[in-house]
């Protein structure tokens, strides 16, 4: 008898927890998702041969008056909402004219109505509690100009701008106010080092490889000379009428007009066959001007 009681009572409390177990599923299954105040946001791009994101989250004016009321003038911000913003380098860069580690870092700012302070600091964590802020943590810190914003930012938006091979600005731009500071990468360190082992060391070079290092060199300066061996090398075993067209125009500025004619001459029958009428009439150009 007693037994069977036991027996029952079990049944139930089985029962029980097992109904409570479904509606505590059906609860959490039952959960509403909503789409987030300020939806967080990454960014990456290559600077150079630097790969550079920042992941931030993007909060709205909704009406309000940002910089000066919202965000109050010379307090620190974690320059976004939610998390710290954050910004991270695939290799050593220059921010702002200071050297800046591989790594990634807390972008803190203080928003001021003539200029702003612009923090890279080791702590990535801090969010809202920007009043634990140490100094000993910062790797750059940097004034920068704010400007207005032609086109108001309803959401607050971090993004690249003004990119040369080596360079790049990262914008910060809310309401009508915006601010921006540079990055710089260490690009001919890295792509001389790549010419040095594969062409200048290599007997055996490619006519890729070749040319790829005559136009570094013409682009930033050089040495003509040399970047012109290399497209002759290239071009006399692989022949392209891009690369062709390149020496032409080398040969030309080194005021050898009867070689610039002839290599355009080539390219321009290259260029024919592939049926590419842009290099056709870039050829025709260069050889009228030769011929002056």
């Amino acid at each position: 008898m007693i037994a069977t009681t036991l027996s029952k009572t079990t049944r139930v409390a089985g029962a029980t927890f097992f109904a409570t177990g479904l509606l505590l599923s059906a609860a959490a299954q039952a959960q509403i998702n909503t789409p987030a105040a300020s939806p967080i946001s990454t960014i990456t791009q290559r600077v150079g041969l630097t790969d550079v994101s920042i992941t931030y989250s993007r909060p709205s004016a909704k009406g309000r008056v940002v910089f000066g009321s919202l965000r109050p003038y010379d307090v620190r911000w974690r320059t976004g909402a939610n998390a710290t913003t954050k910004i991270k380098f695939s290799d050593d860069v220059t921010v702002e004219g200071q050297k800046v580690a591989a790594g990634e870092y807390g972008i803190y700012s203080v928003p001021g109505k003539n200029s702003w302070t612009i923090v890279l600091s080791k702590d990535t964590k801090r969010g809202a509690d920007v009043d634990g802020f140490k100094d000993e943590d910062n790797v750059a810190k940097f004034t920068v100009k704010p400007y207005r914003v032609t086109e108001k930012h309803e959401t607050f938006t971090i993004n690249f701008a003004d990119l040369t091979p080596a360079t790049a600005n990262v914008t910060l731009e809310w309401e009508n106010t915006g601010v921006k500071f540079g990055i710089k990468t260490d690009v001919d360190t890295k792509v001389m080092a790549q010419i040095n082992d594969k062409v200048l060391n290599n007997a055996s070079a490619s006519a890729g490889d070749l040319a790829a290092a005559a136009v570094y060199y013409i682009d930033n300066n050089k040495d003509n000379k040399q970047a012109l061996a290399w497209l002759k090398k290239a071009n006399a075993t692989d022949p392209k009428f891009w690369n062709l067209h390149t020496q032409a125009k080398l040969e030309l500025k080194m005021k050898d007009k009867k070689a610039a004619i002839a290599s355009a001459e080539q390219s321009k029958k290259l260029a024919a066959n592939a049926k590419n009428d842009e290099y056709v009439k870039m050829n025709d150009a260069l050889i009228a001007e030769a011929k002056k």
